[in-house]
């Protein structure tokens, strides 16, 4: 059985047990089960919130700033709620990761983006984020002036998901609604400031304290590959290549780019070099390929296939394949399975709607795709040789290209345009190697461990808002940014090895480094998530009161009768658009396709 399904069998077990022994009168009258939660009521605590409380006038301005920012939230989440639900209705996306079941519980080593080396650290984040939440509640009734029947924590089985606090609904009822508000926005004000103070110390001292270490990080191999079948792993660093070292994943490539070796003494994490034997994997190709296999199946190229020769000479390298076609623009390339393609090999790109290639006399048509052989009398077949080819010219400069369409050679003249640094370019996108053949002869994917701690070091521009939003999607951030094959769960077995404790937190060493990194990270990610959550504008969560409260100021105001009815019509109403607009981002995918 999957662990989702002992989980749930144990799960069962314990509601089961729970509701027995509370039955029986075992259990005391602090705790009450229903199910799978517990709750565990007490009166502890009201002392320590009164001494709090004194200060009055602090609290009542902090929680007016707090519930100005609540509704800021809760109106952009009810619009960017409706606006996606009705993109999934018109155009229904792909079911993703996002919507499988075992995602939808935030429960470490279950839910796939929450690995289990992380679980306390999760758990710690969302205890302070749950206390500091129902603290903040309590905290303001006990300023208000209203009365605390009891709180505590709620269990789902054995694991803390939420804490309570139970104001009294008759001192409740007697406090004016600004008290009332102030009160519903506290718990979201706290999250918000512990998730400020912990991103702060995490952009400051203790990413400050984190460094890449030397080599190229290895994220993964591709199965049948050269890296793969000497053994290489996800979580190695290549650190020299040939005794040449590596320090960086430009390093790698440009070394690999250089040399047409076909075998490699492969250094990892600066121990004894391993041979790695190097072959042409296809890893990608582009549908629209001339190297593709056509819509009825015809002969073409397909992912993790080899190719081994070119024009009848043998290849395993880029660079050896360079050698092999020369000046040749139509190129025969076998693979392993026998497969023989012979297609026009070059920069497979797309032509721009008005750019230097559409607007050429006798140019293409915009959205053609082109094989471009020949730039300026150059031969180009990797992107890189577009630039080359261009160096000495500017823009209004004219050049001849050469380019393939459906098969057909053209030859054409265009005037050079200018890009927003004041370099010529062609007009031309989706650029891809190889006439859309991705290729790599080494076969590792590389670990984007620089771009991970920028993020986190909030080193990217754009405001405070940009890098919080990176932050909220590192965990999933394969699926979200692109050009990331990676998702990022903090400093972990993984990609441990990729980072070194550096200046004066290094005496901590790098598990002490890499223990609070990740404890200020989850801290921080799961309380701005609660404060999110909470501000969506439905009963019973915080948003919803909030939302109550304002309709009823306002409603309160307007010429008219039946002022409670039309109060519950609009929080209802608003309320199920919410619950709508949650099922159809769930579940929509799924159901409409």
């Amino acid at each position: 059985m999957s662990t989702l399904q002992w989980i749930l069998i144990g799960v069962l077990a314990y509601a089961l047990i729970a509701t027995w022994l509370q039955r029986t009168g075992f259990l005391p009258e602090s705790v009450r089960v229903s199910g799978p939660l517990t709750t565990i009521h007490t009166q502890r605590g009201k002392i320590f919130l009164d001494r709090l409380a004194r200060h009055k006038r602090f609290w009542r301005a902090l929680s007016n700033v707090g519930v100005g920012v609540a509704l800021v939230i809760m109106f952009g989440t009810f619009f960017v709620l409706i606006i996606q639900a009705v993109s999934i209705v018109q155009s229904p996306p792909p079911q993703s990761a996002f919507q499988n079941p075992q995602n939808v519980l935030v429960i470490p080593g279950v839910n796939e983006f929450l690995p289990l080396s992380v679980a306390p650290e999760i758990i710690f984040g969302l205890l302070v984020g749950l206390v500091v939440h129902e603290g903040g509640h309590g905290l303001l009734c006990r300023v208000e002036d209203i009365d605390i029947s009891s709180m505590g924590v709620v269990l789902f089985a054995l694991l803390p998901v939420g804490a309570f606090v139970e104001p009294d609904e008759e001192s409740s009822r007697r406090a004016n609604r600004g008290a009332r508000t102030r009160m519903f926005a506290a718990g979201v004000t706290n999250n918000l400031i512990v998730t400020a103070v912990a991103f702060l110390l995490l952009f400051g001292p203790v990413v400050g304290a984190i460094g890449v270490a030397s080599g190229a990080a290895v994220g993964g191999t591709f199965p049948g590959s050269a890296a793969d079948n000497a053994g290489i792993e996800a979580g190695d660093r290549i650190t020299a290549i040939d005794g040449e070292p590596i320090e960086t994943e430009d390093d790698l490539t440009a070394l690999l780019e250089s040399t047409s070796s076909e075998t490699l003494a492969v250094e990892l994490n600066g121990e004894e070099p391993v041979p790695v034997d190097r072959s042409m994997l296809v890893t990608s190709i582009a549908t629209d390929s001339p190297f593709a296999a056509g819509d009825g199946g015809g002969d073409g190229f397909s992912i993790e296939e080899t190719i081994v020769a070119a024009n009848g000479q043998p290849v395993a390298t880029e660079a050896g394949l360079r050698d092999a076609v020369g000046s040749e623009e139509i190129v025969s390339l076998e693979s392993d399975t026998g497969t023989t393609v012979e297609a026009p090999l070059g920069v497979f790109a797309t032509a721009i709607d008005d750019g230097p290639l559409t607007t050429a006399e006798g140019g293409f048509d915009s959205g053609d795709r082109l094989v471009i052989t020949q730039v300026a009398g150059e031969r180009t077949i990797e992107a890189g040789d577009l630039g080359a080819a261009l160096s000495d010219y500017e823009p209004g400069d004219t050049v001849e290209i050469v380019a393939f369409v459906d098969g057909d050679r053209r030859v054409v003249e265009i005037t050079l345009a200018e890009n927003t640094d004041g370099s010529p370019l062609i007009g031309v996108t989706n650029i891809q190697e190889f006439s859309g053949i991705g290729v790599n002869s080494l076969g590792v994917t590389s670990y984007p461990a620089e771009t991970f701690l920028s993020i986190l070091g909030g080193d990217l521009g754009g405001g405070i808002g940009v890098v919080m939003l990176f932050l909220l999607v590192l965990p999933f951030s394969s699926l979200i940014l692109p050009d990331i094959n990676f998702n990022f769960a903090g400093f972990v077995d993984a990609n441990a090895g990729f980072y070194e404790a550096v200046g004066p937190l290094a005496v901590l060493g790098d598990g002490g480094v890499f223990l609070l990194a990740n404890l200020l990270f989850w801290t921080g990610w799961i309380n701005i998530n609660l404060a999110l959550f909470n501000c969506i504008p439905a009963f019973p969560l915080d948003g919803g009161r909030i939302l109550r409260t304002s309709t009823e100021a306002i409603v309160s105001r307007l010429p008219i009768g039946e002022k409670p009815m039309i109060t519950r019509a609009i929080t209802t109403s608003i309320g199920l658009v919410m619950l709508v607009s949650l099922i159809l981002m769930i579940f929509g995918p799924q159901l409409l396709n």
